[in-house]
């Protein structure tokens, strides 16, 4: 079943796939990593105004990494403001997805702890570094097929 965003999409001729709602009724759609930016930027115009949350999963142990957009088009007098999910896949091995951080500057901490805990790197994020870990921490903490070190730093408590 197509969701009235995707029909729009698809009106205007922009390319997405559909992966139908969430248990709230809540259209998904995955696009391509290569065109994520502007999609966002015709997104943003046609009305999602706010980015709600941004997040990343590790979809399986050697398989691709998503990253997973909530927006919402707030409208002065609406009581049920429309949202979307955009799921964005990347490989594993170069995992790289356009920033939306000069759309939405509110991402900006959240895409710093997607790469953080799982290695994605966000194109033209401006202060894209670690924010959770140390900055010599080594791998992606959240991958599945992460080896926790055998050692822990004894910190000082006094």
């Amino acid at each position: 079943m197509q969701g009235r965003l995707s029909a729009w999409l698809v009106k205007h001729g922009i390319i997405h796939r559909s992966l139908g709602f969430d248990y709230q009724g809540i259209e998904t759609l995955q696009i391509k990593s290569e065109d994520w930016h502007s999609i966002a930027v015709i997104l943003y115009v046609y009305g999602y105004n706010y980015l709600r949350s941004q997040c990343a999963y590790d979809v399986a142990p050697g398989g691709l990494l998503a990253s997973v957009y909530h927006l919402t088009r707030i409208e002065y007098g609406v009581d049920q403001p429309e949202e979307v999910c955009i799921k964005v896949f990347a490989s594993r091995r170069h995992p790289r997805i356009p920033s939306v951080f000069w759309v939405w500057k509110g991402v900006d901490f959240q895409e710093r702890e997607s790469y953080d805990m799982l290695g994605i790197s966000y194109d033209n994020h401006p202060r894209l570094k670690r924010i959770l870990m140390p900055e010599s921490w080594i791998g992606w903490p959240l991958r599945k097929d992460y080896i926790a070190p055998n050692f822990y730093e004894i910190q000082d408590a006094h």
